[in-house]
């Protein structure tokens, strides 16, 4: 049994180091402020709506996703009881009343009450490993919880963002079909005059045709996301609406990317993977276990008689201890030892996986937000000309100075433009959720995480 004990306490295979980079590849902003601002549990707050705050206070309470992955925290609760039980006695009370009578014989009764109480050692540590198999996937459970919640609302930001920049989108295609009819009524008096050809005439409301078939598209964007924005919320479309109708109000926040290397307390399926990985650790302790002996401890104490009247008066009781030693299970066990080690492993590149995936994704979102804010920059440059420019063009072909083809030209560019810079405020908002999502969205780990799993040591595992 000694020489049998050094399988149970085999050492644990090291982690190879992860290599993480001490900086961003593309640094925030110098007004993101410091990293310490993700810190604030609601980062969506920051985008200056009140509304979008009330719809993420709705999502939170009413999302069936939600719902759901609470619901397997407390299952996981419930399994980390069972497997913690294997640690105390078990202890049960039975009673007994027979009546038996055989051929030639009188009836006889026998009556008893007993106490029952059975104990195995955790010789190898085996059942105190399945506690804590249990117990880490019970904490990567309710990570993965915290997981589902983050991206709900990173979820619940991004189409609120998406719905009110399509009902923006909408006005500006409205206005501008209302500036193209404009146009027409002024092409078709001057055809009736003769200063117009029919050419230009039908030029002219082929664009209006144009904008109102791109009218109707926006519209049809713009409630296919107030759809989806409903069903984020865990409510019915019918009698939804949200009331904001430009982008003008919500501010883009400034966000510090902080330390690469801290990335592993700020996201929960970082954490999430690491209490996978450190349930796996234990179950290979339990498979080393189970090929070990066994010793059960039992004891009984109660009273027995064969009148019910007597049963006080004699008194039962009973003491054993079994051991139970594998001889043979046709690898059965060892391959079981297998599975947990081969299932450790592949849990050990899934955790090192997502590390490395977290940092691209941050990176990614950097990127974008750098990127979009420079283009935010040109376009407002390009809309200002365009507005120039169609200003120009239709005064001139009303003075007959210019052709209606420059005008045609000049409103189609001014719509792009409106739209693009409408396209190009939305896509630098859900950079920025997008931006808050991959840094974990103000999650931080709790202490107890934190502890086993230095920040400054993105590769440290069970």
């Amino acid at each position: 049994m000694a020489a049998m004990s050094g399988c149970a306490s085999a050492p644990e295979a090291e982690i190879p180091p992860l290599e993480v980079p001490a900086s961003w590849r593309h640094d925030a902003p110098a007004s993101a402020g410091p990293a310490a601002s993700l810190a604030g549990p609601d980062w969506w707050r920051r985008f200056g709506s009140d509304e979008l705050a009330a719809l993420v206070a709705q999502a939170q309470f009413g999302s069936f996703d939600l719902a759901a992955a609470a619901a397997r925290v407390r299952q996981a609760q419930a399994l980390a009881r069972i497997a913690g039980a294997a640690l105390l006695p078990d202890v049960t009370l039975s009673a007994t009343a027979q009546r038996l009578r055989e051929p030639q014989s009188t009836v006889t009764g026998y009556y008893t009450a007993e106490l029952f109480a059975s104990y195995e050692i955790d010789l190898w540590g085996g059942n105190a490993a399945a506690r804590d198999a249990a117990v880490a996937r019970l904490q990567s459970t309710a990570y993965a919880r915290d997981t589902v919640a983050l991206t709900l609302v990173a979820g619940v930001a991004a189409t609120y963002l998406q719905t009110v920049a399509l009902r923006e989108r909408v006005e500006i295609a409205r206005r501008n079909t209302e500036n193209a009819e404009r146009i027409l009524a002024l092409v078709s008096s001057r055809a009736r005059a003769g200063a117009a050809t029919p050419l230009e005439l039908a030029q002219q409301r082929g664009l209006v045709a144009t904008q109102r078939q791109d009218f109707a598209l926006r519209q049809q964007q713009a409630q296919s996301s107030l759809t989806a924005l409903a069903l984020l919320l865990g409510r019915p479309v019918q009698g939804f609406d949200i009331a904001t109708a430009t982008l003008d109000g919500i501010a883009m926040p400034g966000v510090g990317a902080g330390v690469p290397a801290s990335l592993i307390t700020h996201r929960p399926d970082l954490a999430q993977a690491e209490r996978a990985l450190a349930g796996a650790q234990a179950d290979i302790r339990v498979a080393r276990a189970a090929m070990l002996p066994s010793l059960t401890l039992t004891a009984g104490a109660g009273f027995g008689a064969d009148r019910l009247g007597d049963l006080l008066n004699t008194s039962l009781y009973g003491l054993a201890a079994g051991l139970v030693v594998p001889v043979f299970n046709a690898g059965r066990l060892a391959a079981g030892r297998d599975l947990a080690v081969a299932r450790r492993e592949e849990l050990l590149a899934a955790y090192r996986g997502a590390i490395v995936n977290a940092l691209g994704d941050v990176e990614v979102a950097l990127n974008t937000v750098d990127g979009l804010g420079r283009q935010r920059t040109e376009q407002a440059e390009a809309l200002a000309q365009a507005r120039e420019a169609a200003r120009l063009a239709e005064s001139r072909y009303r003075a007959g100075a210019e052709t209606l083809l420059t005008v045609l030209d000049a409103q189609r560019t001014l719509y792009a433009a409106q739209d693009d810079a409408a396209a190009l405020h939305v896509s630098e908002l859900q950079a920025g959720v997008g931006l808050f999502r991959a840094l974990g969205g103000g999650w931080m780990a709790p202490e107890a995480v934190v502890a086993q799993t230095p920040p400054s040591s993105p590769s440290a595992a069970p």
